[in-house]
């Protein structure tokens, strides 16, 4: 079997980063806040390398930035539940002797409170790589390349799990293998399709 690389955010953790302000500012507003900034692609920037603190900064409304600036305070609330089937498949996978990796866009502020709130997360893999750390993002193949210089392994030894499609194309234009990640039912298939689990 092949080794397997997890995404964390919508693969093993739910995120919601309205939960940051929907309590106060109620979840309609927070969605026309998170609009407004463009926070999708703030986020992005942030999982690149950006502060929070530098992004709040640039933005042209003061009360838009001194939200925006609660974030990484907030940022447990926004991953409250894991997504339990991914994790079975996950122990099953180590169960067997198959190695288990990450690859994830998430900023270098927000990671150690994501671990937080689930701490298995800092201990489950052997090589975590996470996008804010190393000042690089998914699906540019520069950060699959990284990751497999990092773990010592093979890009074509490795199958890649990910609720983006675009970050499935990034892990196979670097040679690996992808599943594009739907729920823990597809995800099992796809893996015993493979001669796994």
């Amino acid at each position: 079997m092949k080794h397997v690389v997890f995404d964390i955010g919508a693969v093993l953790v739910d995120w919601n980063p309205i939960l940051a302000w929907s309590n106060d500012l109620g979840e309609a507003e927070t969605k026309a806040f998170l609009g407004r900034i463009s926070f999708d692609k703030l986020n992005l920037a942030c999982d690149a390398g950006v502060s929070f603190f530098d992004a709040a900064q640039g933005l042209p409304d003061t009360e838009d930035g001194k939200y925006l600036s609660q974030y990484v305070a907030r940022y447990t609330k926004t991953v409250p539940a894991k997504i339990s089937g991914t994790w079975d498949i996950l122990y099953t996978l180590k169960e067997a002797g198959v190695r288990v990796f990450a690859i994830t866009n998430w900023s270098a502020e927000t990671w150690p409170e994501g671990c937080k709130v689930h701490p298995e997360l800092a201990e489950v893999f052997e090589t975590t790589i996470v996008s804010g750390q190393v000042g690089m993002v998914k699906p540019s193949v520069a950060i699959y390349r990284h990751f497999c210089a990092e773990a010592g392994v093979e890009a074509t030894d490795c199958i890649f799990v990910d609720d983006g499609l675009h970050n499935c194309l990034g892990a196979k234009a670097a040679g690996m293998d992808a599943i594009h990640f739907t729920g823990p039912d597809a995800l099992e298939s796809g893996l015993k399709a493979r001669g796994g689990l």
